[in-house]
């Protein structure tokens, strides 16, 4: 018991350590197109959600959001996703694919100080004055805005691995340019792919907190894992990586694209990377949609009083019911307050079983009662649209609308 305790709170520790004082997401691993079906936003929405590199509010702004508030305690997701919106006013669709698609531009500077800087909050400003040329400018061996921030130091030590000592680069591109999922099967377990990759020491270190850590992928979901899943945590990764490469089309697979690359395709990128809907985004000032708050999702809820009829709250719950169960049922309260009739939400587990957020109680009318009597959810679309997401990391998907 005492040595649990002891490793629970250096691993909560080293997550804080690593999270803490950086950037964490350099881009979204969730898959919009799930969520577009799962929504079916409207002009009428009002989209309360977490903001992560913030790729998917632009992409719910494409899909009709009436307006989107965006939560996110780390203030650098947001400044990132307000580096976007200032990229969309000032810049042209050129140089804002160099930085958003390519990931670097050696125009950096000149972009930056006359086009995009004056359009930043102080806070977001200070942050791109210090690591904007590091991260951008193209200068260095991580060379890509994509090989930054916490999931992109990974990103690049993958990288590395894979070309210097797996020896798989040649493999990895030849996947990235199959036409067809039978060419990629051929390609994966034709040449030994993933018994050249999944050596014993890489299943070691994925299974220890610090290198999940830096995906952002607390203890707590690691736990979820190797208490539902046969293997493990590296059972459920490399299984997942396999089904990625032999199961799914990697022609618009972005997510892995720029996690193996550095950089997007014109024909391989997120929705607001295309130039008709750069345009868009651009023309109809739907980036005027978008607010953004640097606070807890509970401390956003508690000061707003309109009503919500969506809410994307990703996959923080599995922490939250971890560490902080009391902030989950208070966040679970806020969200019950201010839905709006016929609200939806969806969010993502690392596991498979959503009792943990059944059996969170919350007063409505009538007395106190758990959620699940509240939650009418929508399992038949759930699973359908989790067996083609893109990105294929998450354990489970849940859709579900507030009865109350």
């Amino acid at each position: 018991m005492i040595r649990e305790r002891i490793t629970r709170r250096l691993s909560s520790a080293c997550f804080r350590a690593v999270h803490g004082r950086n950037l964490v997401y350099n881009t979204c691993w969730e898959d919009p197109r799930l969520d577009r079906e799962a929504l079916r936003l409207g002009g009428e929405d009002r989209v309360v959600m977490i903001t992560s590199a913030g790729c998917n509010a632009l992409d719910y702004l494409l899909a009709g959001a009436g307006s989107i508030d965006a939560v996110d305690l780390n203030p650098r997701q947001n400044a990132l996703l307000e580096l976007k919106l200032a990229g969309i006013r000032g810049l042209e669709f050129g140089p804002f694919f160099e930085l958003f698609g390519q990931g670097r531009s050696p125009r950096w500077e000149t972009l930056y100080r006359e086009c995009l800087r004056p359009q930043l909050s102080s806070p977001a400003a200070a942050y791109w004055d210090k690591f904007g040329g590091a991260f951008f400018s193209g200068r260095g061996r991580r060379n890509s805005f994509y090989f930054h921030g916490t999931s992109g130091w990974f990103a690049f030590a993958v990288n590395v691995y894979l070309s210097r000592l797996a020896k798989v680069r040649r493999d990895v591109d030849d996947l990235l340019h199959a036409r067809t999922v039978a060419e990629q099967r051929d390609i994966y377990f034709g040449r030994g792919v993933e018994e050249r990759i999944f050596r014993p020491l890489v299943r070691w270190l994925l299974r220890r907190d610090v290198t999940l850590a830096l995906l952002g992928v607390p203890r707590s979901q690691r736990q979820q894992l190797d208490r539902d899943v046969p293997g493990g945590v590296v059972g459920f990764i490399i299984s997942r990586i396999r089904s990625v490469f032999t199961e799914l089309p990697l022609q618009d697979n972005y997510f892995w694209r720029v996690y193996l690359t550095g950089s997007y395709t014109a024909e391989c990128c997120p929705e607001y990377l295309k130039p008709e809907n750069f345009a868009r985004l651009k023309g109809e000032a739907l980036v005027d949609r978008v607010s953004l708050h640097s606070t807890s999702l509970l401390g956003y809820l508690e000061q707003r009083s309109s009503p919500v009829t969506r809410y994307i709250l990703l996959d923080h719950m599995d922490w939250l019911y971890a560490h902080h169960r009391e902030v989950l049922c208070a966040e679970w309260q806020a969200i019950i307050d201010r839905a709006a009739p016929g609200c939806r939400l969806i969010w993502r587990s690392a596991g498979q079983d959503h009792a943990f957020v059944d059996e969170i109680a919350v007063t409505v009318p009538g007395g106190r009662q758990p959620l699940g009597s509240l939650l009418q959810y929508d399992r038949e679309l759930a699973d359908q649209l989790h067996s083609r997401d893109r990105v294929h990391t998450y354990g489970s998907f849940w859709i579900a609308d507030l009865r109350c």
